[in-house]
């Protein structure tokens, strides 16, 4: 009887993700947000193969030396060099590394605290509900920005910190979607037939409602993503996020302050990889959810 039951069960998988790739082939902005999104990972994979130089090592002899399309520029520092005579791409490159990581990290230990938040209001529903409920309007009255600034500023700032402070204030939006997303499948049929069946709660939290209401966690954590790497730009911009030597975006940005009308591509070049980062993972996830969307499936 399960040999019979499970060739349709596993037809139907095989069915469902072909329909998902036809809807993911013909989203073009997605294919293109995801391929972008793609290069950034290898090109922060690949960056000690390709960094032509040591980020970290100064040069005071070829100080702002402009990239190859300047006149005075040179391919031994295709992308020039900054104050310190460090060459740039070989700083892009492991800049990259840093975005990634702040992004990934942040997401998880907010997705973390986030979903399981929600599952359980979602599911158990009265007290619960109410005070996570409560939770998320405390945490949304407080701006993220303002909050980490304030954090930061008192404990001390480093990359670890950083993200450990950005993911204790970026959870609000998984517990809302997840919440949401519990609540609406906890009262379909097959909830109903593992509760019958005499499913532990935890079981059917993890094993049924969890994996329904995943592609919403996959879109809100791409978002969420794209959103922490902005802050921590920002706080390295302002200088309380990740600290010299390392290659941040938001810190080149903020070191090349004085050059910007004498050595314009300083704040370009970061700003501009940081622009179309942050561009990716919006499209990416954009494209995600109109791939998943339940109004999408034919």
């Amino acid at each position: 009887m399960s040999d019979a039951t499970s060739l349709p069960l596993a037809a139907s998988d095989v069915t469902g993700g072909r329909r998902l790739l036809r809807r993911a082939l013909a989203q073009k902005s997605f294919l293109f947000g995801f391929g972008l999104l793609v290069l950034f990972v290898l090109l922060a994979l690949l960056a000690p193969v390709l960094a032509p130089h040591d980020p970290y090592l100064q040069n005071l002899t070829a100080r702002n030396v402009p990239p190859v399309w300047y006149d005075k520029g040179s391919w031994l520092h295709p992308l020039g060099t900054d104050p310190l005579g460090r060459d740039y791409l070989s700083r892009l490159l492991y800049g990259a590394r840093i975005s990634l990581i702040i992004g990934i990290s942040v997401v998880a230990i907010a997705g973390l605290i986030g979903t399981t938040m929600g599952l359980l209001a979602g599911y158990f529903g009265g007290r619960v509900d109410m005070a996570v409920t409560f939770m998320v309007t405390t945490r949304l009255a407080m701006p993220v920005i303002l909050v980490a600034l304030a954090v930061v500023a008192i404990i001390g700032s480093s990359l670890w910190i950083v993200i450990l402070v950005l993911g204790l204030l970026k959870w609000d939006r998984f517990a809302v979607v997840m919440r949401s997303a519990t609540q609406q499948v906890r009262s379909l049929d097959y909830i109903t037939a593992a509760q019958a069946s005499g499913a532990s709660t935890a079981r059917i939290i993890l094993r049924e409602v969890l994996p329904n209401i995943a592609p919403h966690l996959i879109v809100v954590a791409t978002l969420e993503a794209a959103s922490a790497i902005l802050l921590e730009a920002a706080l390295s911009f302002l200088g309380l996020g990740v600290q010299p030597p390392l290659p941040s975006w938001g810190l080149m940005v903020s070191e090349a302050k004085a050059y910007m009308f004498f050595s314009f591509w300083l704040i370009a070049l970061p700003g501009t990889a940081l622009a179309l980062l942050i561009f990716a993972i919006n499209l990416a996830g954009d494209g995600l959810r109109d791939v998943i969307s339940p109004e999408k499936r034919n």
